[in-house]
């Protein structure tokens, strides 16, 4: 379900002016807050953080994925409708298109792992299929932009007996429905009538994917001879270290590790937490909506109810923690929420009571396998002869000139100097010591009667003798940079 943010007319009046309830009840920014639980108990910059989170959820976006050919589609495969929702939830009929699971969370800095803005995350949850998830992905591929115009003699399909195909394609050229497919796997394949060629192009992303389904498209007046089709990919995207979370507090976390059940802290009746959150996160960032949120989705757990949570309900006189308080109370629990908890890894009980409850946790589409860079060597600049950069071409990244102040200040000099030569673009050049040019020293032209095994000398042609030639180790850039001055007349001299 998509909102859209259009300035909309009412009583002629037009509302994109403010953003105010009553005049302009339809800002995507509004609708989103809207779905914030006791936003009035939070901080006001975590409300328009979890704004800004709210459009970046993996979740259940739509009921047609058969009919879909987005790009990108994010999808949640277990969602869960929330124990604890504001009045707008329902309004808005968001349990057709859920964004997250209901999370047994601890308040417990257990590990280290929790430290900053990370989160510890049950390894048995995450078996069980905690936040699971996949990514589809479309292609259009379109043979009439293969060749030149005019000319429709590209249709989808293979040569019987073709060994590049493998058993991988059918006799369309395309792959099979439900198949994996692998780097360097055939992809699809297309034969030239006239020609009697047979092409075969192979998968090239490194991950792998299963193929959901194939349109085969038309053209836009209606008589396409099966030249465009359209492959939807799905590609499997379960939890991973560096992947991101967050609660709708805008507390937002980096699942740090999968820590094994038979080690994570449990309570007295013997339930294991899905999340360890870091205590730290709270006194800083007053997300007091998430404490109450987590009392409220275990009382609704224990009764079988929904909690509304739409904000300025309570008040003073009346407040949230006296009574959902009273409902835990009620449940047999602690009336604030907390339990003893044993450690996972004594089976001693620890000293200090652990808040531990119900909190709606939502998986970000920020993952860490569309993220990682890594390079040992490979291409390099055409001019510059330096690492190009980048993550879709392989690049490597950048060590600047923050990273330089920093070797600087450790007094590391030798891995700096590493770093920015070695790792870079070290390169030898000849310099004539006497003119301390860069430029003239060339390699001088053999006779015929030489063989090709002599030695050749590099010669200054300034100069004109070759005894005084010296070899230095020098930036290719440097040699660049040298050779642009010359083209402008400005002379450099190395004092070698």
């Amino acid at each position: 379900q998509i909102f859209m943010n259009i300035a909309i007319f009412e009583d002629e009046v037009l509302a994109g002016v403010t953003t105010h309830q009553e005049l302009f009840p339809h800002s995507l920014l509004s609708v989103i807050a809207n779905f914030i639980p006791f936003s009035d108990h939070n901080q006001s910059p975590r409300n328009m953080y979890q704004c800004q989170m709210g459009k970046q959820t993996m979740g259940f976006p739509l009921l047609t994925y058969q009919a879909r050919s987005d790009n990108k589609l994010y999808r949640l495969q277990t969602p869960q409708s929330p124990l604890v929702r504001p009045y707008m939830y329902d309004y808005y009929d968001m349990d057709n298109y859920p964004i997250g699971t209901n999370a047994i969370v601890a308040v417990i800095s257990y590990t280290g792992y929790d430290m900053e803005d990370a989160m510890i995350v049950n390894k048995a949850s995450w078996e069980r299929g905690f936040a699971h998830g996949s990514v589809y992905k479309s292609e259009f591929i379109d043979l009439s932009e293969k060749i030149k115009q005019g000319d429709d003699s590209l249709v989808f399909g293979v040569k019987p007996g073709d060994p590049r195909i493998l058993q991988k394609l059918d006799d369309d050229g395309l792959p099979f429905i439900g198949a994996q497919l692998q780097y360097g796997d055939p992809y699809y394949g297309y034969l030239n009538l006239n020609t009697g060629e047979s092409f075969v192009m192979y998968y090239k992303s490194k991950e792998n994917c299963i193929v959901d389904n194939i349109k085969v498209c038309s053209n836009d007046t209606g008589n396409g001879k099966f030249k465009c089709i359209c492959i939807t990919m799905r590609v499997p995207r379960n939890p991973t270290i560096g992947d991101k979370f967050a609660s709708r507090h805008g507390q937002k976390g980096i699942l740090s590790r999968l820590w094994p059940v038979e080690d994570m802290p449990f309570t007295e009746s013997g339930m294991v937490p899905d999340i360890l959150f870091n205590p730290h996160g709270f006194p800083s960032r007053m997300t007091i909506g998430m404490l109450i949120e987590s009392m409220a989705g275990k009382s609704a757990a224990l009764h079988g109810l929904c909690h509304d949570a739409t904000p300025f309900t309570f008040s003073e006189e009346n407040s949230a923690l006296e009574y959902f308080g009273e409902l835990l109370k009620a449940g047999g629990y602690n009336f604030y929420g907390t339990e003893r908890l044993y450690s996972g890894i004594s089976g001693l009980e620890l000293e200090a009571d652990i808040f531990i409850g119900v909190v709606y946790y939502q998986r970000l589409r920020h993952m860490v396998s569309d993220k990682f860079q890594v390079r040992t060597t490979g291409a390099r600049d055409k001019v510059t002869n330096q690492p190009i950069g980048g993550r879709n071409v392989q690049g490597g990244i950048r060590f600047g000139e923050m990273e330089r102040d920093a070797l600087l200040a450790h007094g590391t000099s030798f891995l700096l100097h590493d770093r920015l030569f070695n790792c870079s673009d070290r390169s030898v050049a000849h310099v004539c010591v006497k003119c301390g040019s860069l430029l003239s020293p060339l390699l001088e032209k053999p006779p015929p009667s030489w063989s090709a095994t002599r030695n050749r000398k590099y010669n200054c042609t300034l100069c004109d003798r070759s005894d005084t030639i010296d070899t230095v180790s020098v930036p290719y850039v440097f040699r660049y940079f040298v050779a642009e001055l010359a083209a402008m007349n400005i002379k450099v001299k190395l004092d070698v």
